[in-house]
């Protein structure tokens, strides 16, 4: 995959999720949630599960991943720009967009926008804070 979250500081909060055996994710990718306590790699305007925290290789036997909850994490926008303080949401694989208000009520808000980033551009993030 691509433009997977790159860690800044690191997260003091974490959850396992089930993963389908089949499927190779990627340390960074930003994670949805798919059904009751398993998650997928995102691809649209997602519920935000967290940041996968380590390697699944396909078909390996293992079911499960650990996502971080939190953090710093560097991440791209997907092309309209955000600007600085703002809550920024899902919006494609691994990428990020400013959030609406609708978004808050959905749960699908990621964190707060630590700096102002440009269209496609990389900005800081961080996951978990709503305040």
């Amino acid at each position: 995959m691509a433009n997977e979250a790159v860690c800044i500081e690191t997260p003091t909060k974490f959850a396992r999720y089930t993963v389908a055996d089949g499927t190779g994710i990627a340390i960074g990718t930003v994670l949805k949630l798919s059904g009751d306590n398993t998650a997928i790699a995102s691809s649209g305007a997602d519920v935000f599960a967290g940041i996968a925290w380590e390697e699944k290789t396909a078909s390996d036997g293992i079911v499960e991943i650990t996502a971080a909850l939190d953090g710093v994490w560097d991440m791209k926008d997907a092309g309209a720009g955000i600007t600085l303080g703002g809550m920024c949401s899902l919006n494609g694989a691994n990428l990020i967009k400013q959030a609406v208000e609708a978004e808050t009520v959905t749960g699908a808000l990621i964190g707060k926008v630590l700096e102002t980033a440009g269209a496609s551009e990389v900005v800081r993030v961080r996951v978990g804070s709503i305040v």
